[in-house]
């Protein structure tokens, strides 16, 4: 099997970057109470974070099945990097609103996320390539 289009490969590299994601820690907070001991946050312990990274992934996933209908695969790719920002801001949220004395794991949970965004934008911009090449063949007919 050869993949014929770089951004299925980006899809599904943005795809497993959300899934890990979700398994790693993403703040860290320090108790004061425990003589300066650091906690880990993890996407698991915020449900609705969770949630939504998984719908993340598994949209990432579903798209990677659409090539035949470019369109729909573009809008779902638009769709999916909407929710990655929301997820950018859901957790940025949580981090400085919700927990005290919180941090962000930069090279865990945050660079993760941004680096999926990048995939995903990545792969839109190969998904518009394709468009535009077939918009110019239709033309020649």
């Amino acid at each position: 099997m050869q993949i014929q289009r770089i951004q299925t490969l980006m899809l599904l590299i943005a795809a497993i970057l959300v899934g890990i994601f979700c398994f790693t820690p993403f703040a860290s907070m320090i108790d004061d109470s425990a003589a300066q001991s650091a906690t880990l946050v993890a996407v698991k312990d915020v449900p609705a974070l969770l949630v939504l990274n998984l719908v993340i992934a598994a949209l990432l996933v579903i798209n990677i099945f659409m090539y035949k209908n470019l369109r729909q695969q573009m809008r779902m790719t638009i769709l999916s990097v909407v929710l990655i920002c929301a997820s950018l801001v859901t957790s940025g949220f949580i981090i400085f609103g919700k927990l005290e004395n919180a941090t962000p794991v930069l090279l865990g949970g945050v660079v993760l996320l941004i680096a999926a965004l990048v995939f995903a934008l990545l792969a839109y911009r190969g998904m518009r390539k394709d468009h535009e090449t077939l918009r110019s063949m239709d033309r020649l007919r």
